[in-house]
């Protein structure tokens, strides 16, 4: 019982994600959030292109951004970072970019 506990507070953070997306091949990293006002307003990708949150989480639904996954709040989607024990690529430690 005890082995299945931690592996079900292992999962937990893969569960608030509604989505995992499966990545292609060439897709982008996030590399920095774009913030307005200190919220995010969107994401600025490995090849330098910057788009807007619903745009980012279109992209990461069609497998073009890697890395993240889907969640919902208060009815609107955004990216969150897959949990992979390595909180250095955590969005929220990504630099921000106005």
């Amino acid at each position: 019982v005890l082995m299945e506990e931690i592996t079900n507070k292992s999962n937990l953070p893969m569960q608030a994600l509604d989505q995992i997306p499966t990545p292609k091949a060439d897709a982008k990293q996030i590399v920095a959030l774009v913030k307005e006002s200190g919220k995010v307003t969107g994401y600025k990708l490995s090849d330098g292109n910057m788009v807007n949150k619903s745009e980012g989480v279109a992209m990461a639904k069609q497998g073009d951004i890697g890395g993240v996954g889907i969640a919902t709040n208060k009815g609107t989607e955004y990216l969150k970072s897959l949990p992979d024990g390595n909180e250095s690529n955590n969005l929220s430690n990504l630099p921000s970019v106005t």
